[in-house]
C-alpha cells in the first residue's frame, strides 16, 4: 500500500499511514477472523528494510498503520512523506 504519513496531536503525538479505500475494503473483509478487540487487526508490516508487528486501526470507514518513531527514524520517513508499506494481515 502506498500513502502519506500523516499525524494525530493527541497528548502524545503518533504518526499513521491512512490506508486506501481499497486496501481498507479487503482488510474489512478478514476483520471479524482475526481482531482482537475495538477493530484492531494485527498485521506485519515492512517499510523500506525495517519490518515490525502491530495492528490497524479502524479509523473513517477504512484503517491507519501506526508508525512507530524507530521505524520513521530507520527509515528517514517524516510527516508529508509519500511512502510504500507491504502489510500482511496476521492469523489468516
Amino acid at each position: 500500500m502506498c500513502g502519506t504519513v500523516i499525524t494525530w496531536r493527541g497528548p502524545a503525538p503518533y504518526h499513521f499511514l491512512r490506508l486506501p479505500p481499497e486496501d481498507g475494503a479487503a482488510v474489512e473483509a478478514v476483520a471479524a477472523a482475526v481482531t482482537y478487540g475495538w477493530g484492531m487487526v494485527p498485521v506485519r508490516a515492512t517499510l523500506g528494510a525495517t519490518t515490525w508487528t502491530t495492528s490497524l486501526w479502524p479509523r473513517d470507514g477504512s484503517y491507519v498503520l501506526p508508525l512507530k518513531d524507530a521505524v520513521r527514524h530507520a527509515e528517514g520517513v517524516d510527516v508529508g512523506d509519500p511512502v510504500v508499506v507491504r502489510v500482511a494481515v496476521l492469523g489468516v
